[in-house]
């Protein structure tokens, strides 16, 4: 009888364990950082745009795009994943003149999601 109650306190703390724990392998992936930072306003142009999430995500489908004001596409369509960091992107530009620039990324997470979003940073002299 014993035995049964000790399986039972046993059952009933492994799954509330499971329940607690969190598991990445569900969650999108989610920028938690760029270069240059989101709305930041910096006076010379940079030479690549970095993006960095939660997450390692896939290596397939990525995109990272710079975009001026008046819609064109600036950056240099070369993005690339670092090797020894799976949640960094980045992509290079050319000089860019003074503008507000919009990054747009997309990415496929851990979890098989598709994840898109964008932000933005001006070059004021």
């Amino acid at each position: 009888m014993k035995s049964n109650y000790n399986r039972k306190i046993f059952s009933t703390l492994i799954f509330t364990l499971t329940l607690s724990t969190p598991l990445s392998v569900f969650a999108h992936a989610i920028m938690v950082k760029s270069q240059p930072e989101q709305n930041a306003t910096i006076a010379v142009s940079p030479k690549q745009i970095d993006v960095w999430f939660n997450d390692k995500v896939g290596g397939e489908y990525k995109a990272v795009a710079v975009i001026d004001s008046k819609g064109n596409r600036v950056d240099n369509k070369d993005v690339q994943q670092e090797l020894l960091d799976g949640s960094h992107l980045y992509c290079t530009t050319p000089a860019l003149p003074p503008d507000t620039y919009t990054v747009r990324y997309r990415v496929v997470s851990i979890d098989t999601h598709i994840v898109t979003g964008k932000f933005q940073f001006t070059i004021k002299p």
